[in-house]
């Protein structure tokens, strides 16, 4: 997985501030519908962040189900832990996706991962992992973004295009979605479906996705391609200190079967 976007723990605590944003509640509602989960299912949730998605797993599957979740970063995990620490069924081990035997054995009903594989340099052998924890008939829920979907409203073209280029360094693939469903029936899945999920920010406002996401590129940014602190401030000036302000992000979720 890409480590060019450090997951210390002041970087953990910014990421786990957007998503307690309305934008990242209303996708985790969204995931959550199209899980469709049962009480009693097992759930392997791949990069589970902060935790939340795992804690709203929990509930769903209740005490007799199994809330399993992984995540490679350390701070991570243990704010997954902690959120989760009062709820049965829940645990939470260090780890990734990163080939065979990476993930639990499982079997399990249901594999989830958001805003993981675009960081995952080998896709055939992430999705082959997945489908061998996965027991037949289990189902597997995938949420990644494409970067060029991206609309920001800013008045400098040139150095806001050279700001997103630099922030693509930190992914390994910024267009995953284009080939994931290919990639997904190559990998033996069945019935797959992708669905969009929309970010809009039409007002600047600090609970919104876009501020967080906004400082998170500011600081990643200098000293890649040319561009320096002062650039970096003065792209976000440009983005954030403005009446019409306008942000739009497109994520697809795609959902298949393991036969």
């Amino acid at each position: 997985m890409s480590t060019l976007l450090p997951f210390d723990d002041a970087s953990a605590r910014r990421i786990a501030r957007t998503y307690t944003t309305p934008d990242i509640v209303g996708q985790r509602e969204h995931t959550l519908a199209a899980l469709d989960l049962a009480p009693g299912e097992r759930v392997l949730d791949v990069g589970t962040g902060p935790g939340q998605l795992l804690a709203a797993i929990a509930d769903r599957v209740g005490p007799d189900g199994l809330a399993h979740g992984v995540d490679p970063s350390p701070a991570m995990a243990a704010m997954a832990r902690q959120r989760c620490a009062d709820r049965p069924g829940v645990t939470v081990t260090d780890g990734g996706v990163d080939g065979p035997g990476s993930l639990p054995d499982g079997p399990f009903d249901v594999v989830v991962s958001t805003q993981v594989l675009e960081y995952v340099a080998d896709i055939p052998a992430a999705l082959a992992e997945i489908h061998r924890v996965l027991r037949p008939g289990g189902r597997v829920l995938l949420l990644d973004t494409d970067w060029d979907s991206v609309v920001w409203q800013v008045r400098d073209r040139e150095r806001h295009a050279r700001v997103l280029t630099a922030w693509e360094a930190h992914l390994v693939d910024p267009r995953l979605p284009r080939t994931l469903g290919p990639a997904l029936r190559a990998a033996g899945f069945d019935a797959v479906r992708v669905d969009v999920v929309p970010l809009l920010n039409t007002a600047y406002a600090r609970d919104t996705y876009s501020a967080g996401i906004a400082e998170m590129i500011a600081a990643f940014v200098p000293g890649r391609d040319g561009l320096t602190r002062a650039d970096a401030d003065a792209w976000l000036a440009d983005v954030r200190d403005r009446d019409d302000y306008f942000f739009s992000l497109n994520r697809y979720a795609f959902r298949a079967v393991r036969p």
